[in-house]
């Protein structure tokens, strides 16, 4: 948007910024709220605070600088009030479980690490954060997220400390950050109607099990050279060799085969064909 589209809906932000915000103490913090705002609304590629300082009329690079950095405001309740407000308008036909990464330079922005980057498509230095997200064909809001720290970082308390990271923080694995973001939104009476997944996930088994424990629903993609047992396939426990020693447990006879494997052997009638939508190539 430019500074002229903004300004249209400035009073309608103005009424959302007043009621998202309302948790937040001060009026000036709620003030600085609403400028950031704008200035992530703008055009314009690079969303730092100095450069949307420079875009805003009305930009202080000082004010929002504290507003983002040291004003000791919750955020908890205001992504609550964002996710009570946003859910109801996108009526979502799934949440979506992923993740996005930002390249960096340096070492000392929190959380960053040389790690696997989607927005370059190899690995390199940049901080990840994992979100869920409410979606349909035409709309999307995040209504968690978490900022992945690395393993490395555990340890690092020059960087942690010249970051500000709490000592609560620590390491924990994707995959546990998703579920953490599920158990929040679950407390706040949020339910998704079905959680979908990339290969990331997906592939993960104790993301799949805990989802199932949960009793939530899932459409998860997975890697075809994971392995796994026939539908049909039952473990067996061996015959007892002699009255004394352990019973035999139960086990699988014939080893796991990759699901590409189990997939090239069924029927064609085994197979459901399951449309999202058109893509850009039909």
């Amino acid at each position: 948007m430019d500074a002229h589209e903004v300004n249209r809906v400035r009073a309608g932000l103005a009424l959302y910024v007043a009621d998202v915000f309302a948790s937040v103490p001060r009026k000036d913090q709620r003030a600085k709220g609403d400028c950031y705002l704008r200035g992530l609304m703008l055009d314009g590629r690079r969303k730092s605070i100095q450069a949307m300082a420079a875009r805003l009329p009305d930009g202080n690079e000082q004010n929002l600088q504290q507003f983002v950095n040291q004003s000791t405001w919750d955020p908890v309740p205001v992504q609550r009030r964002i996710c009570e407000r946003m859910l109801p308008l996108i009526a979502p036909t799934a949440w979506v479980i992923d993740d996005v990464s930002v390249p960096k330079d340096g070492r000392m922005s929190v959380a960053v690490a040389p790690q696997y980057c989607g927005a370059l498509g190899k690995r390199a230095n940049c901080q990840v954060a994992v979100s869920v997200h409410a979606a349909t064909d035409t709309a999307s809001c995040p209504l968690q997220w978490r900022l992945f720290l690395p393993r490395e970082w555990e340890g690092d308390s020059d960087r942690r400390t010249a970051a500000r990271v709490p000592p609560e923080v620590t390491h924990r694995e994707k995959w546990r950050l998703a579920l953490d973001m599920l158990d929040t939104l679950a407390e706040w009476g949020m339910r998704p109607p079905v959680v979908v997944a990339d290969a990331a996930y997906g592939t993960n088994a104790h993301l799949r099990a805990a989802l199932a424990d949960r009793s939530i629903d899932y459409v998860l993609a997975i890697r075809a050279d994971v392995t796994a047992h026939p539908f049909d396939a039952e473990p067996e426990a061996p015959e007892r060799n002699g009255p004394v020693g352990c019973w035999p447990q139960p086990r699988y006879r014939e080893p796991a085969l990759s699901l590409a494997t189990l997939a090239a052997g069924l029927e064609p009638q085994a197979f459901t064909t399951v449309a999202w939508r058109q893509g850009t190539r039909g």
